[in-house]
Formats: C-alpha cells, sequence, structure tokens
C-alpha cells in the first residue's frame, strides 16, 4: 500500500484536539473526524486536518504548503449552507484535486430530495407521494396527499428538525410544522405521506463496480404506542432516550433471501440513477404488505466507527481500516472526465 498525504478537510469546529486525553468519545461533536483521522494515521499515512468555514483560499493554501495527493472530504455544508457542500467538491475537481466521496453532480441530485424523488419516479421506483412548501408561500396541502404526512427540511440531512411532531395528522398541524421548518432552518420543507413500516438503511460504496452492504434495521424494542418509529434527532444521538424505548440499529431480521437481493439490487439502481459516487447510505420504509419505499440518498453519510454505515460494512467483512483506505482507492480512482 502507497503511504499517501491526505489533507482532510472538516468543519472549523469540528478539528480534534491534538491530546484528547480525558474526552468522552460518546459526547463529542468532532468523533467521525477524529475516528477518520487516527485511522488514516495508523494505515500509514500522512494527515493534515483542515478547518473549513468561508474560505476556498484556505484550501488552496494548504494544498500550496502540503501538496496533498488526495483530499479526504468531510464537510457537510460550506458557510454553513446545507448546498454549498457540492461547490467545494466541484472546486476539487476544477484544480485536478483528487477527493473522497461523492461527484458535485451526485450530491446536488441527491440533496434535493424532490429532485432526487422525481427522478426516481421517472425510473418507476417507488416513492412516498410528496410535495414541496416553499417559504414565504401559502401552505395549501394538495389533495392527492393523504395523512398522516411527514415534515422535513428539502435540504437538511442528519435528521435536522425532524421529530416526534414532524408526523402530522391535520391541517392545522401540516401548518405548524411547515412553518417551524421555514422559520427555524431557512429552508424550503418536504411534505411526504408517511409510511408505516420498518425503517431500513443500506450502505453502498464504490464508483462503477458497486458493493451493497448488509441490510440495516433501526429499531424500537420498547416503543410505547404514541412514539412512532422515525429517526429522529433524539433516536440518532440522545443515548438516554435510546436507552429508555430500546432503540438500535442491526442487521435486518426476518427477511427472506428474496426480499434481500431485491432491497439491495433496488439500492444499486437507485445509486446510479442519483449519479452518486464513492460511499452512500440509503433510507427505506418496509411497509406492511412487503412495499419497498425509498425514502432518500445521503453521499457521505456518518464515518464514524461504530455509526450504521460501518458497522454494516463490518458485517460485510470490512474493517474499519479497510473502510477507509477503500474510501481512499475509490477516491483516486474516480475520473471526473466521464462527465464532460
Amino acid at each position: 500500500m502507497r503511504h499517501l498525504r491526505v489533507l482532510a478537510l472538516m468543519h472549523e469546529g469540528m478539528v480534534p484536539p491534538e491530546d484528547v486525553t480525558g474526552y468522552d468519545f460518546l459526547k463529542v461533536d468532532w468523533k467521525m473526524e477524529y475516528d477518520v483521522i487516527s485511522t488514516l494515521g495508523q494505515i500509514g499515512h500522512e494527515v493534515h486536518s483542515l478547518g473549513v468555514g468561508s474560505d476556498l483560499g484556505a484550501i488552496r493554501k494548504a494544498m500550496h504548503d502540503f501538496k496533498p495527493h488526495i483530499v479526504f472530504n468531510l464537510l457537510e455544508d460550506f458557510n454553513d449552507v446545507a448546498i454549498y457542500d457540492q461547490n467545494v467538491v466541484s472546486y476539487l475537481e476544477l484544480i485536478r484535486m483528487p477527493y473522497t466521496g461523492c461527484n458535485p453532480r451526485g450530491l446536488m441530485l441527491a440533496r434535493d430530495k424532490a429532485i432526487s424523488k422525481q427522478l426516481l419516479t421517472y425510473h418507476r421506483i417507488a416513492v412516498p407521494d410528496f410535495a414541496v412548501f416553499k417559504k414565504g408561500k401559502p401552505i395549501r396541502k394538495p389533495k392527492r396527499l393523504r395523512f398522516p404526512l411527514i415534515v422535513k427540511s428539502l435540504v437538511l440531512e442528519g435528521s435536522a428538525g425532524i421529530s416526534q411532531a414532524s408526523v402530522v395528522s391535520d391541517e392545522d398541524h401540516l401548518a405548524e410544522r411547515v412553518e417551524f421548518i421555514h422559520d427555524n432552518f431557512q429552508t424550503d420543507a418536504i411534505v411526504e405521506r408517511y409510511i408505516e413500516g420498518r425503517e431500513l438503511y443500506v450502505g453502498v460504496i464504490g464508483n462503477h463496480r458497486l458493493q451493497v452492504f448488509p441490510v440495516w434495521e433501526l429499531s424500537f424494542t420498547r416503543r410505547a404506542r404514541e412514539v412512532r418509529p422515525i429517526a429522529t434527532g433524539r433516536v440518532k444521538w440522545n443515548s438516554r432516550y435510546q436507552k429508555r424505548y430500546g432503540i438500535t440499529t442491526g442487521a435486518a431480521k426476518g427477511l427472506s433471501e428474496a426480499k434481500r437481493d431485491a432491497i439491495q439490487h433496488l439500492c444499486k439502481r437507485v445509486y446510479r440513477i442519483l449519479a452518486l459516487s464513492g460511499y452512500a447510505r440509503l433510507d427505506l420504509r418496509l411497509d406492511e404488505n412487503g412495499k419497498i419505499y425509498v425514502l432518500e440518498a445521503n453521499p457521505n453519510p456518518q464515518l464514524a466507527y461504530g455509526e450504521d454505515f460501518a458497522e454494516s460494512a463490518e458485517h460485510a467483512g470490512i474493517s474499519y481500516a479497510d473502510l477507509v483506505q477503500r474510501i481512499i482507492n475509490l477516491g483516486r480512482r474516480w475520473e471526473s472526465e466521464r462527465y464532460r
């Protein structure tokens, strides 16, 4: 294996301290960044961490000073704007710098949940019925949308703005929740038909040849009747809440081999339709009739050790160190020229 100079891009507030002694890694915000850069160092690469805020010039300077072979992209936005992450990657392509993760077009298509659903619908892939409610426009539910509905930000990820209150069953609560997204996150809202069923996650890695990881499931083993099994912020990040409701993730059980194969094949199709590359996690719902709905695609998902993507990779026989190295390898092989 060739030892490389790797420039790791991350948000300014997510750069791990040089001395991590005494930190609780279950509580720090920069766990993913630390896991990735420490693993890169352990497998022999020279790593320089760069906190990025609103200045592309800092990236250019680091390129000049450090002369990296590749950029490990851990950014989820730029200048606090979610949809600008694709522009940083476009910049890397313009200066011919190899990078890890998804290409700009895939980031753009997957980030906008409405555009991605329109594309998937064109290819006859089932998605929940939906409508977009733009900021500053009247909130009028199309007749085709049936309650219950779930309200989300059109472009934000990581369960931003999602809580139990996001699932609404009448016009008043719908308007209230849409206004909540508009006011608190300053984005348009997407409203989808809520699909009752099993919440499934599937990791995919690759550029042209794809590997699909085992089907993963979010489970509530002690769920109160009024609690919807959805991936809210507390479900993902609050350990006390997870213990209270017995929330776990792991390999999906009780699926027939045919159903697992169908889900994994579907995820490959979605990955290619949305022009994704590098690695991604697809979120799905399996209803009581066995129908699979694609909820959204998440390029460059959470990569911390012990989180769903890395755990499902390990279940497929790929250690965390091998996963990080494979992402590096894919980044070095990506050819942006094929989009010319």
